[in-house]
């Protein structure tokens, strides 16, 4: 390529390579540091083999803030405060501009909770969607697994964190027993595994499918899962336990399922394919 051209390319691409480092790394300093190498890096690179720039160059910066950050934790820095200002990107990338608007600080200093790999992963897959193909070879592992390193820490940012006094065993049991209950039509059976004041929640598809964006109580629950489960299996859903329902041999619904000793206090019934993509699922075996 054209030295100039290059460089003029570069400077197009340089918000967004700004906007992934700053995801990565919550501080603008470290950003601008991380884009500069990036273009370190290209000056010395052979350009007449690059068929995607913009690629190229973010899976480098990706890399360079993958550095950092186990730099960073080998040297226990301290951590992220709420203070930490947003990044300015430049007036002409309306993308990352409405990032900016949804990612506050917030969210970065969770970020910063997490592992550097399940940070990289999360971020180039949920706020850039970056296929996990791409993702894989910079965290050094394979599309599956960088699926459950972003799976894990999207529960992180969203809040979803495992319950830590039950093994996945002990969670089984609950759901198994839940979906027997549920299959023979025993109203009793279920009460006894549903939390009294339960919360069950369904996306729009899912819905549209069952009847009901939201119940809330246990005999309510109860009543609208008396007699079904008829297609539904336990299953492990991102490390946890949850629920697949499968027509034909395709995975249609997926439910996650919170459980608070012994009993299920929170269901959330997703059918959006393009969510249940998301998720890593394993059904087990009756």
């Amino acid at each position: 390529m054209d030295e100039n051209f290059v460089g003029e390319r570069f400077e197009a691409n340089r918000a967004h390579l700004r906007a992934v480092a700053y995801r990565m790394l919550g501080s603008r300093a470290e950003a601008d540091d991380a884009v500069q190498e990036a273009w370190l890096r290209l000056a010395r690179a052979d350009t007449a083999a690059i068929e995607n720039l913009s690629g190229w160059l973010t899976t480098v910066v990706a890399r360079v803030c993958l550095d950092m950050l186990r730099g960073r934790k080998a040297r226990r820095e301290d951590e992220l405060t709420p203070e930490t200002p947003e990044p300015s990107i430049g007036h002409d990338a309306e993308r990352q501009a409405q990032l900016a608007d949804s990612v506050g600080t917030a969210l970065l200093v969770v970020l910063e909770t997490l592992q550097p790999a399940e940070r990289l992963a999360f971020v180039l897959h949920d706020m850039f969607a970056v296929p996990f193909d791409q993702i894989a070879p910079i965290v050094d592992r394979t599309p599956d697994a960088t699926r459950q390193l972003a799976s894990r820490a999207r529960r992180r940012v969203q809040g979803r964190e495992p319950e830590g006094d039950l093994d996945l065993p002990r969670q089984r049991t609950i759901v198994d027993a839940f979906l027997l209950a549920s299959r023979e039509g025993d109203f009793e059976a279920l009460l006894a595994v549903l939390d009294p004041n339960v919360v069950f929640r369904a996306d729009r598809v899912a819905a549209q499918m069952g009847g009901h964006a939201e119940l809330v109580g246990a005999e309510a629950v109860a009543n609208t899962f008396k007699g079904r489960a008829q297609a539904a299996r336990s299953a492990v859903v991102d490390g946890e336990m949850g629920v697949a329902v499968a027509f034909g041999g395709q995975l249609r619904i997926v439910m996650l399922l919170t459980i608070t000793g012994d009993r299920i206090s929170a269901m959330e019934a997703i059918a959006d394919p393009e969510r249940i993509a998301q998720f890593d699922v394993v059904p087990l075996n009756a």
